[in-house]
C-alpha cells in the first residue's frame, strides 16, 4: 500500500496557469472554479494589480490522469470569454526551451553559449535590443531576433510573440539593459533569471560597480535572482563575491565583476533547468535530492 501511495504522488501532474489582462471583478473565481471543475487542486495562487493591469499565477495539481490538450483548449475558451491573455506551463521531463535576452555586453552570452551542451535545455532563440551580438548567435546557428522598438510596451508585444513561437520555458537575461514591465514578467513567474552586479539588496539599479567603488567597499559581488515586477527585488538564487584591492581602479573592478556575472548567471540557469530550485514565500530553496 505504501509503495502504491508513493507512486500516486510521483504521477501527480502540475499545471502552471498565468492570467494577464484588464482588472475586473470575478476573474479569480472564474479560473479557480475552472480548475476545481476539472478535478484540480490549487497548490498556489498569487495575484496582483498595478494601474488597472491584473496578473495571476495559479499552480494546479491533478492526482488523476488529465487530458492536457483538452484542458488547454477549454481554458483558452474561458480566456476568450473573460477577455484575458492566458498561458499554461506543464512541468515535463522533455528538453526545456531557453531564450537569452541581450543588449551589447558579450561576456554573459559567450559563457552561456560556450557551456550550452552542459545545460538541460536548448537555447532556442536570442533576443537583442540591437544587433551587436548577432554574430555570436550566427556562429552557433541560433536564431537572433532584434527588437529595437523604443516603446517598451511595443517591444514587449513583439517579444511575447517570439517567446510563444519558440515555446519558451526559461528566460535568461544576459546583461539585458531594459526593464521588463509587469505585463511581461507576470507571464513567466519564477522563469526569468537576471544577473545584477552587486550583492543585493545593496546597490540596486544602474551603475552598481560605480556605487561600490565610490563607497570604498572591500568586497564586491554579483547576484542571480528571479525577476519580479519590483526592480532588483526578486527571490535571490545565488550570490558570489571577490575582494577589492584598495588600488583597484573602477575598470579593474568591472572586469572582475563581469567575469563573475557570467559564471553566476550560468550556475543559476543550470540549477533552474536541473529542477533544483523552489520558491517559497519569496525565498529560493535548494531542493534536496
Amino acid at each position: 500500500m505504501r509503495k502504491n501511495a508513493i507512486n500516486k504522488v510521483m504521477r501527480k501532474t502540475v499545471v502552471g496557469i498565468t492570467v494577464v489582462g484588464k482588472d475586473k471583478e470575478g476573474i479569480v473565481a472564474a479560473f479557480t472554479n475552472f480548475a476545481f471543475s476539472k478535478g484540480g487542486n490549487i497548490e498556489q495562487v498569487n495575484q496582483n494589480v498595478i494601474k488597472g493591469l491584473f496578473g495571476m499565477y495559479l499552480e494546479v495539481s491533478f492526482s488523476k490522469n488529465v487530458d492536457i490538450k483538452k484542458f488547454d483548449s477549454e481554458i483558452q475558451k474561458l480566456a476568450k470569454k473573460e477577455k484575458m491573455d492566458v498561458s499554461t506551463h506543464h512541468e515535463t521531463n522533455s528538453e526545456k526551451n531557453i531564450a537569452v535576452f541581450v543588449t551589447k555586453e558579450p561576456l554573459c552570452l559567450e559563457v552561456i553559449l560556450k557551456n550550452a551542451k552542459s545545460l538541460k535545455g536548448k537555447i532556442s532563440v536570442i533576443i537583442g535590443t540591437e544587433k551587436t551580438l548577432a554574430p555570436l548567435a550566427k556562429k552557433v546557428n541560433i536564431p537572433f531576433v532584434t527588437v529595437e522598438e523604443k516603446s517598451q510596451s511595443k517591444a514587449e508585444d513583439k517579444i511575447i510573440d517570439i517567446c510563444k513561437k519558440y515555446n519558451i520555458d526559461l528566460i535568461s537575461l544576459a546583461r539585458y539593459m531594459r526593464i521588463l514591465s509587469p505585463n511581461f514578467v507576470w507571464r513567466y513567474p519564477n522563469r526569468i533569471i537576471n544577473i545584477h552586479p552587486s550583492l543585493l539588496p545593496a546597490f540596486p539599479g544602474a551603475l552598481a560597480y560605480a556605487q561600490a567603488y565610490e563607497r570604498g567597499t572591500k568586497i564586491v559581488g554579483v547576484t542571480s535572482h528571479y525577476v519580479t515586477e519590483n526592480l532588483d527585488q526578486g527571490p535571490i538564487i545565488f550570490q558570489d563575491s571577490f575582494k577589492v584591492n584598495p588600488n583597484d581602479t573602477l575598470e579593474q573592478i568591472k572586469s572582475k565583476g563581469q567575469k563573475l556575472e557570467a559564471e553566476t548567471l550560468l550556475k543559476a540557469t543550470k540549477m533552474h533547468l536541473e529542477n533544483k530550485l523552489e520558491v517559497r514565500w519569496r525565498k529560493v530553496h535548494i531542493k534536496s535530492k
